[in-house]
Parts: structure tokens; C-alpha cells; sequence
């Protein structure tokens, strides 16, 4: 468990755990064929987060794996720009949050609910969710979250889809899934975690 951990409070009343997810260079140059038109959106609400979760905060990077397998092959014939190595400069944290990330998580799936983010998260933990897209990695993170048993809260104004109209049909996709699933704003998050 990392430091600050305990002070993750369950669904009764409190913070909980963030995880920004997939806040990467792929996804905010607009040149990239991965570009989340409202990234810059999303950036400054997980920028709004940030500071009452001190301690307790996961990024993740969504990273092409070595040897895609299955329907992962079919994937990354579609997408052979994105078969490249870990460090490979498109799969980096933007500036902003490069030298923000104390914890940093890599997955090669969209869900980013594995162990290690179960773990820090904790048992009977409340999750938080920020970052793009809201129609894959995001929806993907909180549907595995929930039937894990975490609370899951996503943080509509702090997430961006791959247009408008996805992030809109993510968000009432996942609000299908209440109480498990909730749809929260910034200011909503931040005004119950108060003391």
C-alpha cells in the first residue's frame, strides 16, 4: 500500500483513490491519429483534482504490448503507428502531469483495473475517475472496477471522449450502472470530500 493509503474512505463518506488515466501524448497532439479533441478540458479538471487527493493518485499509460495476441493482432494491423516500445515518446505523460506522476501504473488493455490499482484502491474503496477516453479506457476501467466491488465515481468534467458525442453516451452508459457506477462533476467530488 502507498503512503496516504488509509486515508481512503469507503463508500460512506470520502476521497477514496484517483486514477487519471491515459493522459499521454498520443492522446493530446492534435496530429495524432489517437487525438481527444478535448484534452486540454480534461487536463485542467484532473488539474483541479490533483490537489485534494494528495497521496493517492495513479496515473496510467496505455501502452502497446511487445507481441499483440488474439484480436489484439486485427487492433494493431489497424493501428501500426501505435507498435512501438514503452519509452517511445508518444506514450509519455503530457508536461503538465510528467513531473506530477509520483505513481505511475502501465497497462497494455484499456481497463487499468489490475491488480496493482485494485491494491491501491483497496478492498472496499472508493475509486475515482479522471483522464480520456471517456469511451474506452475510462468506461473500460470503471465497468471492471465496479464489478470488483469498488465505488466507482467518474468525473465527467474531468474526462474527454474521442468527440463529444461518445463522451456524452459513455457517461449515461455508465450511469446505467448505479449504485455501483455513479457520474459526479468537480465541484460536486470536491465539495462531499470536504471535511
Amino acid at each position: 500500500m502507498s503512503a496516504g493509503h488509509s486515508d481512503a474512505r469507503t463508500p460512506s463518506g470520502g476521497k477514496g483513490h484517483l486514477a487519471v488515466i491515459d493522459m499521454q501524448r498520443v492522446f493530446a497532439d492534435p496530429a495524432s491519429p489517437w487525438a481527444t479533441p478535448r484534452y486540454a478540458d480534461a487536463a485542467a479538471g484532473v488539474r483541479a483534482l490533483l490537489p485534494a487527493f494528495a497521496g493517492r493518485v495513479t496515473f496510467t499509460r496505455f501502452l502497446a504490448p511487445e507481441r499483440p495476441a488474439g484480436a489484439w493482432r486485427a487492433y494493431y494491423d489497424q493501428w501500426p503507428f501505435a507498435r512501438r516500445p514503452p519509452d517511445a515518446e508518444l506514450w509519455a505523460l503530457t508536461d503538465e502531469f510528467a513531473g506530477l506522476a509520483e505513481h505511475v501504473m502501465d497497462a497494455t488493455t484499456f481497463g487499468k483495473w489490475t491488480p496493482e490499482l485494485a491494491a491501491r484502491t483497496g478492498p472496499d474503496g472508493r475509486l475515482v475517475l479522471a483522464g480520456v477516453s471517456t469511451d474506452c479506457c475510462v468506461l473500460s476501467t470503471a465497468l471492471a472496477a465496479a464489478d470488483a466491488g469498488a465505488e466507482v465515481l467518474v468525473v465527467a468534467d474531468a474526462c474527454a471522449g474521442v468527440d463529444d458525442d461518445s463522451h456524452v453516451k459513455a457517461l449515461q452508459i455508465m450511469e446505467l450502472y448505479r449504485p455501483l457506477v455513479r457520474v459526479t462533476t468537480i465541484d460536486d467530488l470536491l465539495a462531499e470530500a470536504a471535511p
